[in-house]
């Protein structure tokens, strides 16, 4: 269930002065396998490069491209220089989920809000951009509720990623026919699972046969959000 997870710690806002180059859509669902161009950083934006070096090469590569070497070569740093500001690998990884969390929120945010006042079109939204940012960004709940970063090490990490959660929680909530507040956070994991499958299944190439582009595949994580949240509602009358 949803609420057995363990949330990221967040990292507060970032500004990095100087290009931090960052993916593009991953239309293709593989990795760019060009060598990283090292980015540039004024004195004391460090952290905040490292960062965006992370999600970058999550992008690229998905989680298994992520470790504290790769990301200092892509910034440009000597494998020590990403250690004066996170102690250890995890540390890293959890201030990138959390910077990977925030953005996604502000996605499913932003696509209720286009989707209108109907309830059900609001939350089949997010599937929607879910789906999308997963395979534009490989930073999915895969990433945010990583393994390495269970557990109350890092003592701010629930901020961003409850901020996600009460997002998709709140919209659920507003479908006449949740019945409670446990029969909610089902259907949010139900909802999840089944978009994150949809970006699942184009970046490792299932549809590829059908030429099925990212705009499809949000689009096939909508129909599906619609029929899950229908199917739901004839469950409980």
């Amino acid at each position: 269930m949803v609420e057995s997870v363990h949330p990221v710690e967040p990292t507060g806002p970032v500004k990095v002065t100087g290009p931090v180059e960052t993916a593009g859509p991953a239309a293709s669902g593989e990795p760019d396998r060009r060598a990283p161009a090292r980015s540039s950083y004024h004195h004391g934006d460090l952290a905040a490069a490292l960062v965006a070096g992370a999600l970058d090469l999550i992008a690229q590569g998905g989680l298994a491209a992520f470790s504290v070497a790769a990301v200092a070569r892509r910034v440009g740093v000597s494998s020590a220089a990403p250690y004066r500001h996170f102690p250890d690998r995890d540390s890293l990884l959890a201030a990138a989920a959390a910077a990977a969390a925030r953005q996604l929120t502000g996605q499913l945010r932003a696509a209720a809000d286009h989707a209108g006042a109907d309830p059900v079109e609001r939350l089949a939204a997010t599937a929607g951009a879910y789906t999308r940012f997963v395979i534009e960004r490989r930073a999915g709940m895969d990433v945010l509720f990583a393994p390495a970063l269970a557990g109350s090490r890092h003592p701010q990490l629930g901020a961003q990623t409850r901020a996600l959660l009460d997002t998709l929680l709140l919209l659920v909530l507003a479908l006449p026919a949740v019945a409670s507040y446990r029969d909610a956070l089902l259907l949010v994991e139900q909802h999840l699972a089944q978009a994150h499958g949809h970006a699942v299944f184009h970046l490792d190439g299932v549809f590829a046969q059908h030429r099925r582009s990212v705009d499809q595949a949000a689009a096939a994580a909508v129909a599906t959000a619609r029929m899950l949240i229908a199917g739901h509602a004839a469950g409980h009358p």
